[in-house]
């Protein structure tokens, strides 16, 4: 694989504690070199990228997508949605077991591999369902899907709501070495079409309280507790300030800290309830949009880093399901193409944390969540070379959202016509130039790049 040489651009690795500007060597696949390279030329059939004014990090990671396939392709194929993850700067993503059929058996994890390599864009990872079918009675063949490559078990969509499978769950979860991540909602109190408050009152929707988040995580955390940690447990999506505040005390235990983590997504730190007055159906999320005083708790969770991951729970629909009445429409919106923008509003803007923590939060932290060897760092060491999975961003880009410029299939997102600043504009996978917004940076001989979403999917089925 030909030489890419990086220059000039600010290379932060969370992992390895490096925020300079210097040059940046893949080779072969792997992370060749880190610091100034004399004269880097294309004379050998190298390429050199000019990142002058741009950050160099790890490709980032989204541990929490739904790609739809096998099944609901007419929304989203794992093509598609590897192509939309390209034009976010991700360069790998987990992607949730609520497809049809469920991916509950080894033969499905190994699907969804096959049909990853056959798109050549990012990397997807499957992650297995905890009970057979989604259905909370009965375990998956757990054994056998993490042998497959599974890296992780959720039962994303709903919650393993029974405390005997769920104790089951963790104990046989545990056993892989895997994590098990959480939907924490009790399906007794959840299900709502919005959160639970004034505003679904005055609005005639059927409210969703916050403690059906937080009586699922409360309750795992002490079934965890009982059997001494045995499993790695990680909440999905919070959007209670009330569960940060459960997880904070969990991690402050002395076995909770490397055993209990969060994640957070765009849409819970930029949008209230409020938003759902329109009735715009963009707005329902699963969980619900809370209020003001949760984003605030929130914020507060990213900033002591109760909060360790950001993912996007990127969930496509199709427009005539988005255009049913609010209480019977889907849940869910897509996120990956914005997605970086939005993190930097909600929590650079706002100074709640600098660049390197929001990087580590997207990569390095990511990646030792699902275990993913060789992602979320650009280590150069001989003998452990990290893979020559690269974003490079301009932070000062300033970009309007499209959604009719999106690669995914799907066009159910509430931040259209969003004005924003970052942009990832070029995505590297195995040392593979994957998208390049800025061709005139990229210099030397080789394949042609796409430079924008759309070309990215040319030719996807």
């Amino acid at each position: 694989m030909a030489r890419l040489t990086i220059t000039n651009g600010r290379v932060i690795d969370p992992a390895n504690d490096v925020d300079e500007v210097t040059d940046l060597v893949l080779e072969g696949g792997k992370v060749a070199k880190i610091g100034k390279v004399t004269k880097p030329d294309t004379s050998d059939g190298g390429r050199v990228f000019d990142a002058s004014g741009c950050i160099v990090c790890p490709g980032l990671i989204d541990v929490h997508v739904h790609f739809r396939e096998p099944g609901q392709e007419h929304k989203e194929t794992i093509a598609t949605g590897s192509a939309a993850a390209v034009a976010g700067g991700f360069t790998s993503v987990c992607c949730m077991p609520n497809t049809e059929p469920t991916l509950d058996d080894d033969s499905r994890i190994e699907y969804v591999y096959r049909q990853a390599q056959r798109a050549n864009l990012a990397n997807v990872f499957p992650v297995g369902a905890v009970t057979k079918g989604r259905k909370g009675e009965e375990l998956a063949e757990i054994g056998l899907m993490a042998k497959a490559g599974a890296v992780g078990f959720s039962d994303d969509g709903v919650a393993v709501a029974n405390a005997s499978v769920m104790q089951k769950a963790l104990s046989y979860i545990g056993m892989t070495g895997k994590v098990f991540m959480q939907h924490c909602e009790d399906p007794q109190l959840g299900g709502g079409a919005m959160n639970a408050g004034a505003i679904a009152t005055r609005l005639g929707l059927p409210g969703w309280p916050r403690v059906a988040e937080e009586l699922i995580i409360e309750r795992d955390i002490l079934l965890n507790k009982h059997q001494n940690f045995s499993a790695r447990y990680h909440v999905q999506h919070l959007s209670s300030g009330g569960s940060v505040e459960l997880i904070r005390q969990a991690r402050a235990d002395l076995f909770g800290q490397a055993a209990i983590t969060a994640e957070v997504s765009p849409h819970h730190l930029l949008l209230t309830d409020e938003s759902c007055e329109s009735y715009d159906t963009n707005f329902k999320m699963n969980p619900p949009l809370r209020a003001k005083r949760d984003i605030e708790a929130l914020l507060e969770g990213v900033a002591d880093g109760t909060i360790t991951v950001l993912a996007t729970d990127h969930a496509p629909h199709t427009m005539e399901e988005k255009e049913l009445e609010f209480a019977a429409a889907p849940y869910g919106i897509i996120g990956l193409e914005p997605a970086l923008a939005l993190y930097v509003k909600a929590l650079i803007e706002t100074e709640t944390i600098g660049w390197p923590q929001l990087i580590a939060m997207m990569t390095v932290n990511s990646a030792r969540l699902c275990e993913l060897e060789g992602k979320g760092t650009l280590t150069a060491t001989a003998g452990s070379q990290a893979d020559a999975d690269v974003t490079i961003i301009d932070p000062k880009q300033q970009w309007t959202v499209d959604v009719n410029a999106f690669a995914s299939k799907a066009r159910n997102c509430p931040f259209d016509g969003w004005q924003l600043t970052a942009l990832p504009i070029a995505t590297i996978v195995g040392g593979e130039v994957k998208l390049a917004r800025d061709p005139s940076r990229l210099k030397g001989a080789g394949e042609p790049v796409a430079s924008t979403p759309s070309r990215l999917v040319e030719g996807l089925v």
